[in-house]
Parts: C-alpha cells; structure tokens; sequence
C-alpha cells in the first residue's frame, strides 16, 4: 500500500484508510464482533494503517472494537477518533468545551488501549465554544502527550483558519464524493494554502456509487439511510443516471464503480486519503485495489466533461443535521 501525509508534522498515512462506523453503527445491525475484529486485522495484512472512528458510534462501541482489534498492532497503525457531541449522542447537539474535549479523551484512550490518539478530530463545530479554545484545548493534549494531531470535520474556511492559527490542523475530514464535490469551491484551496491533508468520508456516496443500491433497495430499519433525502426512492431513481456513467467509466478501465470512485479522489490531490467503509472482505479488498488504478489526465477530463452533464438530485442530510455542518 502507498502512502500519503497529512498536514505539515509528518503524520503519514495508506493511501486508503478504513472507515469503521459501519462496523458498529448507522447501517443496521452492528457486525458481530469477531467478524468485525477480523475485517480490522484484515486490512492491516493488506497495508491499511488508517482507521476512523468516533465515541459516538455506537456509541463507545466502535472504538472498544477498534481498541481490542488493534492492539497486537498498534505502533504500526494511526488511530483517529472524535470529541464534539453531548453525551457522545448527536441528537443532543454539540459540545466542545474544554472540559468535554478533555473528558472524551480520556475515555476514547481507555477504549481504544493506547496511551495516545493519533489523530483527534472535533466532529463538528460548537457555535457556542470560539474555535481558538478548542483548538488551545487539544494543544494542551499534543504537549501532554495525549495526543500527536489534531483534526477538523465539516468545517468552513473560516473556522479552518482560526484553529490553524492557534495549533496546525494535520486533516479536515468531511465529505467529498463524484457526488458530492462542494469541498472543491469552499474549503480545497485553503487546504492546499494551509498544507492540511484532506479526508473524504463516505467516497463512495454511502454505497450508492457501487451500484449496489437502486431504486428498489429496502434498507434496515436502523439505517440511517432512511432518514437522508438523496436515499429517498424517487431520488436513487432520478440519480441512476449517475451509476449508469459511471458503470460505462468502470468498463472502459477494466475497474469497479468503487475503485474508480476512490481513483478519482485519490488524483485529485496528492494529500487526499479516502477512508470508505465496509463490513465485508471482498469489498475491502476492491477498495484497496483502487490506490492500484490510476486515471489519465485524459479519463480525469472525460469523467469532469460526463459529470458536468448529471444533476444529483436530493440534499444529502436532513435539515436537522444539516445545521450541524459549518460552512
């Protein structure tokens, strides 16, 4: 597996990292534990040294996984996890204070058994806490040694800044997809000013970009994905189009939709590193072969020129959730 770096302090990284929410949360039933600890040992043989994850999926329970499956390993594997959300629940709003931030990071350290967190993101912004203390917050953390890097997720330009300031930011983490490219306009160039890596979750538009879901798709009734507009019926219907070119892009590169979804992100930047999740080992192993695949400057303009002509229809989150993002 390739390597890439995140930030400006040397935090490197596989190509492709390992979303692990799926394993214990959001897409119906979480993954039976031994399963899970094998995909996640799985990854390891295969060179994947990235693994995301959060106090609240689950909640706690994703990073106990992660903490048991990953400990044979752990100086050769870089852990991010979260603080943000009151109660570790995001349906009780954000919190950022410092003593949340402190609190969550000491519980994250016991769950995950390790004496630091590699990467430690805030997972969405607190408009009631200034920037500058929690990024002072996590300072303190990285001078103590509880911490090595501190991260963003959704956030604006703005916010990018300020925290940058007060402690360098190695990632910002938000979404960016074939679908789902307004990272391009509102935050990209100040990555690329600042010399902050970028982490795209849900690359392959939660699934759908496989061509696994359709129209007729029936989702578990604990899947969030019941509760996201662009997964509505009529818009996985009126977004077909989208699978259908990039089914027609896949052919033409001997690939899968998915590893041409993860190329295409992949040669966007050199400091981009997708994390796509999954519960299953052949499509860990389909991932995986996407840092293998590399796209043309002509197959890169071909895919911009075929997109241009595709409407995606349907906002990704609620309006509820929406809120959340800082732009």
């Amino acid at each position: 597996m390739k390597t890439r770096t995140l930030g400006n302090n040397g935090l490197q990284v596989s190509s492709i990292g390992l979303g692990c929410m799926g394993l214990s949360f959001a897409y119906g039933p979480a993954a039976e534990k031994a399963d899970g600890i094998a995909l996640l040992r799985a990854a390891v043989e295969r060179g994947v040294t990235f693994f995301d994850t959060a106090e609240v999926y689950g909640p706690f329970t994703n990073e106990e996984l992660l903490g048991e499956a990953l400990a044979p390993v752990r100086d050769q594997v870089v852990i991010a996890t979260k603080f943000g959300f009151r109660n570790a629940q995001s349906a009780d709003g954000v919190d950022s204070r410092p003593e949340t931030i402190r609190a969550v990071a000491e519980a994250s350290l016991k769950r995950l058994k390790t004496e630091r967190i590699d990467l430690f993101y805030q997972h969405r912004v607190d408009p009631a806490v200034p920037i500058e203390d929690v990024a002072g917050t996590v300072k303190e953390l990285i001078a103590e040694g509880k911490v090595k890097h501190f991260g963003l997720s959704e956030a604006g330009a703005d916010i990018i800044r300020r925290a940058h300031a007060v402690q360098p930011v190695a990632a910002l983490q938000s979404e960016y997809s074939l679908w789902w490219r307004e990272p391009e306009t509102t935050v990209l160039p100040v990555l690329k000013e600042l010399g902050i890596g970028f982490v795209p979750f849900s690359p392959l538009g939660r699934g759908f970009l496989t061509g696994a879901i359709d129209a007729s798709t029936t989702f578990d009734k604990n899947d969030f994905r019941n509760q996201l507009p662009r997964f509505a019926e009529e818009n996985r219907k009126a977004n077909a189009g989208l699978i259908d070119l990039l089914g027609r892009i896949a052919e033409g590169l001997a690939a899968s939709r998915a590893q041409v979804a993860l190329a295409w992100l992949l040669a966007q930047q050199p400091w981009i590193v997708p994390i796509p999740g999954t519960t299953k080992l052949h499509r860990l192993d389909e991932n995986i072969a996407a840092a293998d695949l590399q796209l043309s400057a002509a197959d890169l303009a071909a895919i911009d020129t075929a997109l241009q002509q595709i409407e995606v229809i349907g906002e990704r989150y609620p309006a509820s959730v929406s809120r959340m993002v800082n732009r």
